[in-house]
């Protein structure tokens, strides 16, 4: 699994599909697929096995949240990421004739849009990544502030309801506010314009 799909050399093209428990991976090239956790020690995995290949690009499907730690995780470790808009992913894979049963995008479909679309990556630098870690941090932090207010509110006396459920609005509100600021740092760093414009050109595309 550590080795580049034989007979398939570089540059390689990985693909990625992204659910809330697991990543699926794919090889351009190979229909081989394996599955890691959607969680830290799947994300230290999946880095551990792509390293040595040196990917010339790894490709996931932008869902707004779900690809978000997988990706800073890659990013950090210095492998060329990048999310791409799922709608682009489906309307590529429909002009290739491999239009899914369900809404889902294969890791294979994604693979294969990397390595003919190539969308570029714009690297993070050291302080965009410490920039980015900061608000992955925040966004934990204030996770674990609504699970304590909602705990609190199981044990409360409903004279303090009114207080904590406006503590919980509150930051529900700065949890939204932490998930937009995320996904505009992590667009920020794709080249979506030019990854458009790369998929209007593909016959088949409108």
């Amino acid at each position: 699994m550590n080795q580049i799909p034989s007979p398939f050399a570089s540059p390689l093209f990985v693909g990625i599909d992204v659910s809330g428990p697991f990543l699926d991976i794919a090889y351009h090239g190979s229909a081989e697929t394996f599955r890691l956790p959607n969680a830290p020690e799947g994300f230290a995995e999946l880095i551990n096995r792509l390293l040595p290949l040196k990917p010339k690009l790894i490709v996931l499907e932008a869902t707004g949240k779900l690809e978000r730690a997988v990706l800073q995780a890659l990013c950090q470790a210095g492998l060329p990421a990048v999310a791409v808009n799922s709608t682009w992913v489906r309307e590529f894979a429909r002009s290739a004739g491999q239009q899914a049963k369900t809404d889902r995008i294969d890791a294979r479909v994604i693979a294969r849009y990397g390595a003919v679309m190539q969308p570029e990556v714009r690297p993070l630098t050291d302080e965009q990544t410490q920039q980015l870690q900061a608000l992955i941090l925040r966004r934990a932090q204030l996770i674990e502030m609504l699970t304590a207010e909602q705990n609190r509110r199981k044990r409360a006396h409903k004279s303090a309801l009114p207080s904590i459920d406006e503590f919980i609005q509150f930051i529900t509100q700065r949890i939204k506010d932490a998930d937009r600021d995320i996904d505009s740092f992590l667009h920020t760093n794709e080249l979506w314009r030019k990854n458009e414009a790369l998929l209007r050109s593909t016959p088949g595309v409108g």
